[in-house]
């Protein structure tokens, strides 16, 4: 889940965006198969000339003495203001070399982050919070795009992540929440202050993620001196080749992908120390990628859940369900989750995400249908008591199962996109810390999936080879 602007090599992986990145971009899922990358796009603003002051002399009488080819004939024709405008454009363009390009993007950034990427400047763009996420989705987007294979990050891109991540990132140092403190004066006196420090999600969470992402690029850079390498999908010719080290292996995947560089293996296949290596290496991107996305959870679960989505939902949880997921749920005193996923014989990943979705809106319709009851006046609570309290129980019930039902299905499939309610809960955030922390930890999760998927197929290539040399 390395590109520039417009991808480096063609010339940010998140989330859907503006999400994006990633350059509009949908909240990115993460694909499920090595070496899928966002498409996005991001373009740069050139540079305004109309932001240079006019300098005082330029209203001058005297020639100008930049060097412009003066007509004679229309010369006393030209107004003031139009030869004041040729000076300023041409003093201007002479300035572009001095220019210095960091600030010139760095003033594009706060540009977009101010007018909420609505460059019409009518009020219409996104708020804050969104701005940010896809700010962060999108620079994941341009510089792991494209990055299909195990290999160090370049340098300038290695720097330009990390100078435009501690920059959007820079505003949790602001978003602070007061804590009583004691102090104690010369005199003894005991006296209770009130101290600012990073409010708690982001106390916790931020320094976790920044020493994952310090981890991950330190595992791209362990692949320096490799003995694999790769070949574009489709061309395996002697140019994409090592002279005397190549033995083409057919490698089926479950989704051809032409795209995917195709990873390659000496004759006898990789030497027991390459083969240590890289399953270290997998072993960490995978508790990366777990630590990445247990945060990126618990942010989401505290995002508020939008007024769109609860009015979205189906006034019958077993509409939402279906009469075959719903009778597993209700036939059985004792309810086991891992029992009704193996009787609904999931064939895919398509498939367990619309399952997601549907237990997940069943669950707060019954939950909604459940405090709709508490919800009435005591009256109307006293009348209906007895008709009442065994579908009320039954809502709670089906509530909480549905709740185990669905987190069953997302520790059986660790890597399904995001559900309904977590991209519009992404949409309609408008807190800035959970924003950051979210996008942050999302784009982590990408990227540690992908070098986990790239590092397995790099083994089975080398075990196909040694495979076919017995």
């Amino acid at each position: 889940m390395d590109t520039s602007s417009n991808y480096d090599d063609s010339s940010d992986l998140g989330y859907h965006p503006s999400p994006s990145s990633l350059d509009q971009t949908e909240t990115p899922g993460f694909s499920t198969t090595s070496g899928d990358s966002f498409l996005f796009r991001r373009t740069y603003s050139e540079t305004s000339a109309l932001s240079d002051a006019i300098e005082d002399n330029s209203y001058s009488s005297e020639p100008s003495s930049c060097h412009w080819i003066p007509n004679k004939s229309a010369a006393h024709n030209q107004p003031l203001l139009g030869r004041l405008g040729m000076k300023q454009r041409k003093c201007i363009i002479d300035d572009q070399e001095s220019v210095d390009p960091d600030l010139e993007m760095m003033k594009e950034r706060f540009a977009k982050l101010l007018l909420g990427e609505d460059m019409s400047g009518s009020g219409k763009g996104v708020c804050t919070a969104v701005t940010i996420s896809n700010a962060i989705t999108n620079l994941y987007a341009t510089l792991f795009g494209q990055n299909l294979r195990l290999e160090p990050l370049k340098p300038e891109k290695k720097a330009m992540w990390k100078r435009e991540m501690d920059c959007l990132l820079s505003v949790c140092d602001y978003i602070v929440e007061f804590i009583p403190k004691s102090q104690n004066l010369k005199d003894g006196t005991a006296l209770e202050v009130m101290e600012s420090r990073p409010r708690s999600d982001i106390y916790i969470n931020l320094p976790a993620l920044r020493k994952l992402d310090a981890m991950l690029i330190e595992i791209l850079d362990g692949f320096q001196d490799i003995e694999f390498w790769y070949a574009e999908q489709g061309s395996m010719s002697s140019n994409s080749t090592r002279s005397g080290s190549f033995r083409r292996v057919i490698v089926q995947r479950k989704e051809e992908k032409w795209w995917v560089p195709v990873p390659c293996v000496p004759p006898g296949g990789l030497s027991e120390k390459s083969r240590k290596h890289l399953r270290h290496k997998r072993d960490c991107a995978n508790q990366i990628h777990k630590a990445a996305m247990a945060i990126n959870s618990s942010i989401l679960d505290d995002m508020e859940i939008p007024d769109t989505y609860m009015a979205s939902l189906p006034k019958s949880g077993r509409a939402s369900l279906g009469d075959v997921t719903y009778r597993y749920m209700c036939t059985t005193d004792i309810f086991s989750p891992d029992y009704v996923l193996d009787c609904l014989n999931i064939a895919s990943e398509h498939e367990a995400l619309e399952l997601a979705d549907r237990v997940e809106a069943s669950m707060y319709t019954w939950r909604r249908k459940a405090c709709m009851k508490h919800s009435k006046s005591s009256w109307e609570m006293v009348k209906d008591l007895m008709s009442d309290i065994d579908r009320t129980d039954k809502n709670h019930v089906l509530a909480e199962r549905a709740e185990s039902l669905l987190f069953c299905l997302k520790q059986r499939y660790p890597e399904l996109s995001q559900t309904s309610l977590d991209t519009c809960k992404i949409q309609y955030n408008r807190d800035v810390g959970q924003a950051t922390l979210e996008s942050y930890s999302r784009v982590l999760e990408g990227l540690a999936f992908n070098i986990v998927a790239w590092i397995e197929d790099v083994l089975f290539v080398d075990k196909s080879v040694r495979n076919q040399g017995e």
